[in-house]
């Protein structure tokens, strides 16, 4: 491609390695030109051609890059992303997109005046199972939903000694972590709850921080469940959603992640399609038939996200991702503890009612 987005990685961990420079990779609108790595050189040894950094002041002083992707650890996303605006580049920043409602204000004003783009990376909104609920609700093929449920379980009863999310930082927890995409595709789907009633706690003996979440949104007719727990070694269904007209019960997840742990690159006809054994029931009622069958999942598509952006960036499409979505992500994570704290049901205030597509 003649104008490739030129990009700089701010790390290289798990975030990095796996869900974007595989995309840097075989997308042609991109090229990874930079990486910031304190102390070892894995970029170069995966992608020769890449510079290493030693510093983020180097990264973003660095004229060859027209985009930082911020995926370093969650206290470092919100200095990080305004020096990246203030040097003059555009900015992805993982979510969450900072780790209190105070800092992420900051980075919506700045954004606003900026002649730079700022996006948080929402990948989760590019799986295979959100996909196949969002053409069913468009569809209203369940009537009207009354209670939407979604899970974020795990098994892991042991500690991991050197991850950062699990020591007692800014941003760590499995709500800064995983409530992070649910709330995400909660406020996609159905819009700003009027309130939220949160139970998070700390289960296993070791935690540090939390590592169970319970949030019950309510919608008036619409309640909406959300779920995590790091102590499910056989979980239930992912998703259920009952309408006034049927239900939708869906297991598994979105094979990418796996894959590309696994060192597979993003391509080709298969890329992003579930196993059929976790194809998602549906059992409902349409102009009087009863039907209850599978239906066969959309294909997850995590480069989705990046073919956005770079029409965002380079012919001025709207951005799909904005800094408030990130902002309201994080407003509804403060407002869960609020509601844990004080033990008790608080409105959903101070969140930005703009349009999610």
């Amino acid at each position: 491609m003649a104008n490739p987005i030129r990009v700089g990685l701010a790390g290289y961990g798990i975030s990095a390695t796996v869900f974007h420079a595989p995309f840097f990779a075989t997308m042609p609108e991109y090229e990874l030109v930079a990486v910031l790595e304190r102390t070892k050189n894995l970029s170069q040894q995966q992608y020769p051609s890449v510079k290493v950094v030693r510093t983020f002041e180097e990264l973003v002083a660095d004229p060859s890059t027209d985009l930082i992707v911020i995926t370093s650890p969650n206290e470092t996303h919100f200095p990080y992303s305004i020096a990246a605006l203030e040097a003059g580049k555009h900015v992805v920043v993982e979510k969450p997109f900072t780790t209190t409602v105070a800092e992420a204000r900051q980075l919506v004003e700045l954004a606003a005046v900026s002649k730079q783009v700022l996006s948080v990376y929402q990948n989760r909104r590019y799986v295979s199972d959100f996909f196949t609920i969002r053409d069913l609700l468009d569809q209203q093929l369940l009537g009207t939903i009354h209670e939407f449920e979604g899970h974020y379980d795990r098994y892991r009863a042991e500690a991991r000694p050197n991850a950062w999310r699990e020591h007692d930082l800014p941003g760590s927890g499995i709500l800064y972590d995983l409530g992070a995409h649910l709330i995400d595709q909660v406020l996609y789907l159905f819009g700003l709850p009027t309130s939220i009633t949160a139970d998070i706690r700390r289960q296993r003996p070791h935690a540090k921080v939390d590592d169970y979440f319970d949030l019950r949104l309510d919608y008036g007719f619409t309640k909406v469940i959300l779920h995590a727990s790091m102590l499910v070694r056989e979980p239930g269904p992912r998703y259920m959603i009952h309408g006034t007209a049927g239900s939708f019960i869906k297991y598994g997840e979105d094979p990418q992640e796996a894959r590309l742990r696994a060192g597979e690159l993003p391509g080709g006809d298969n890329w992003g399609r579930e196993d059929e054994s976790i194809f998602g029931l549906l059992h409902t009622e349409i102009d009087g038939k009863i039907i209850k069958e599978k239906v066969v999942s959309k294909a997850g598509h995590y480069g989705g996200y990046y073919e956005n952006l770079y029409q965002t960036i380079r012919n001025g499409a709207p951005l799909k991702e904005k800094p408030e979505h990130g902002y309201n992500t994080v407003r509804m994570m403060e407002l869960a503890f609020e509601s844990h704290t004080r033990q008790c049901t608080v409105p959903c205030s101070g969140l930005f009612d703009i349009p999610y597509r």
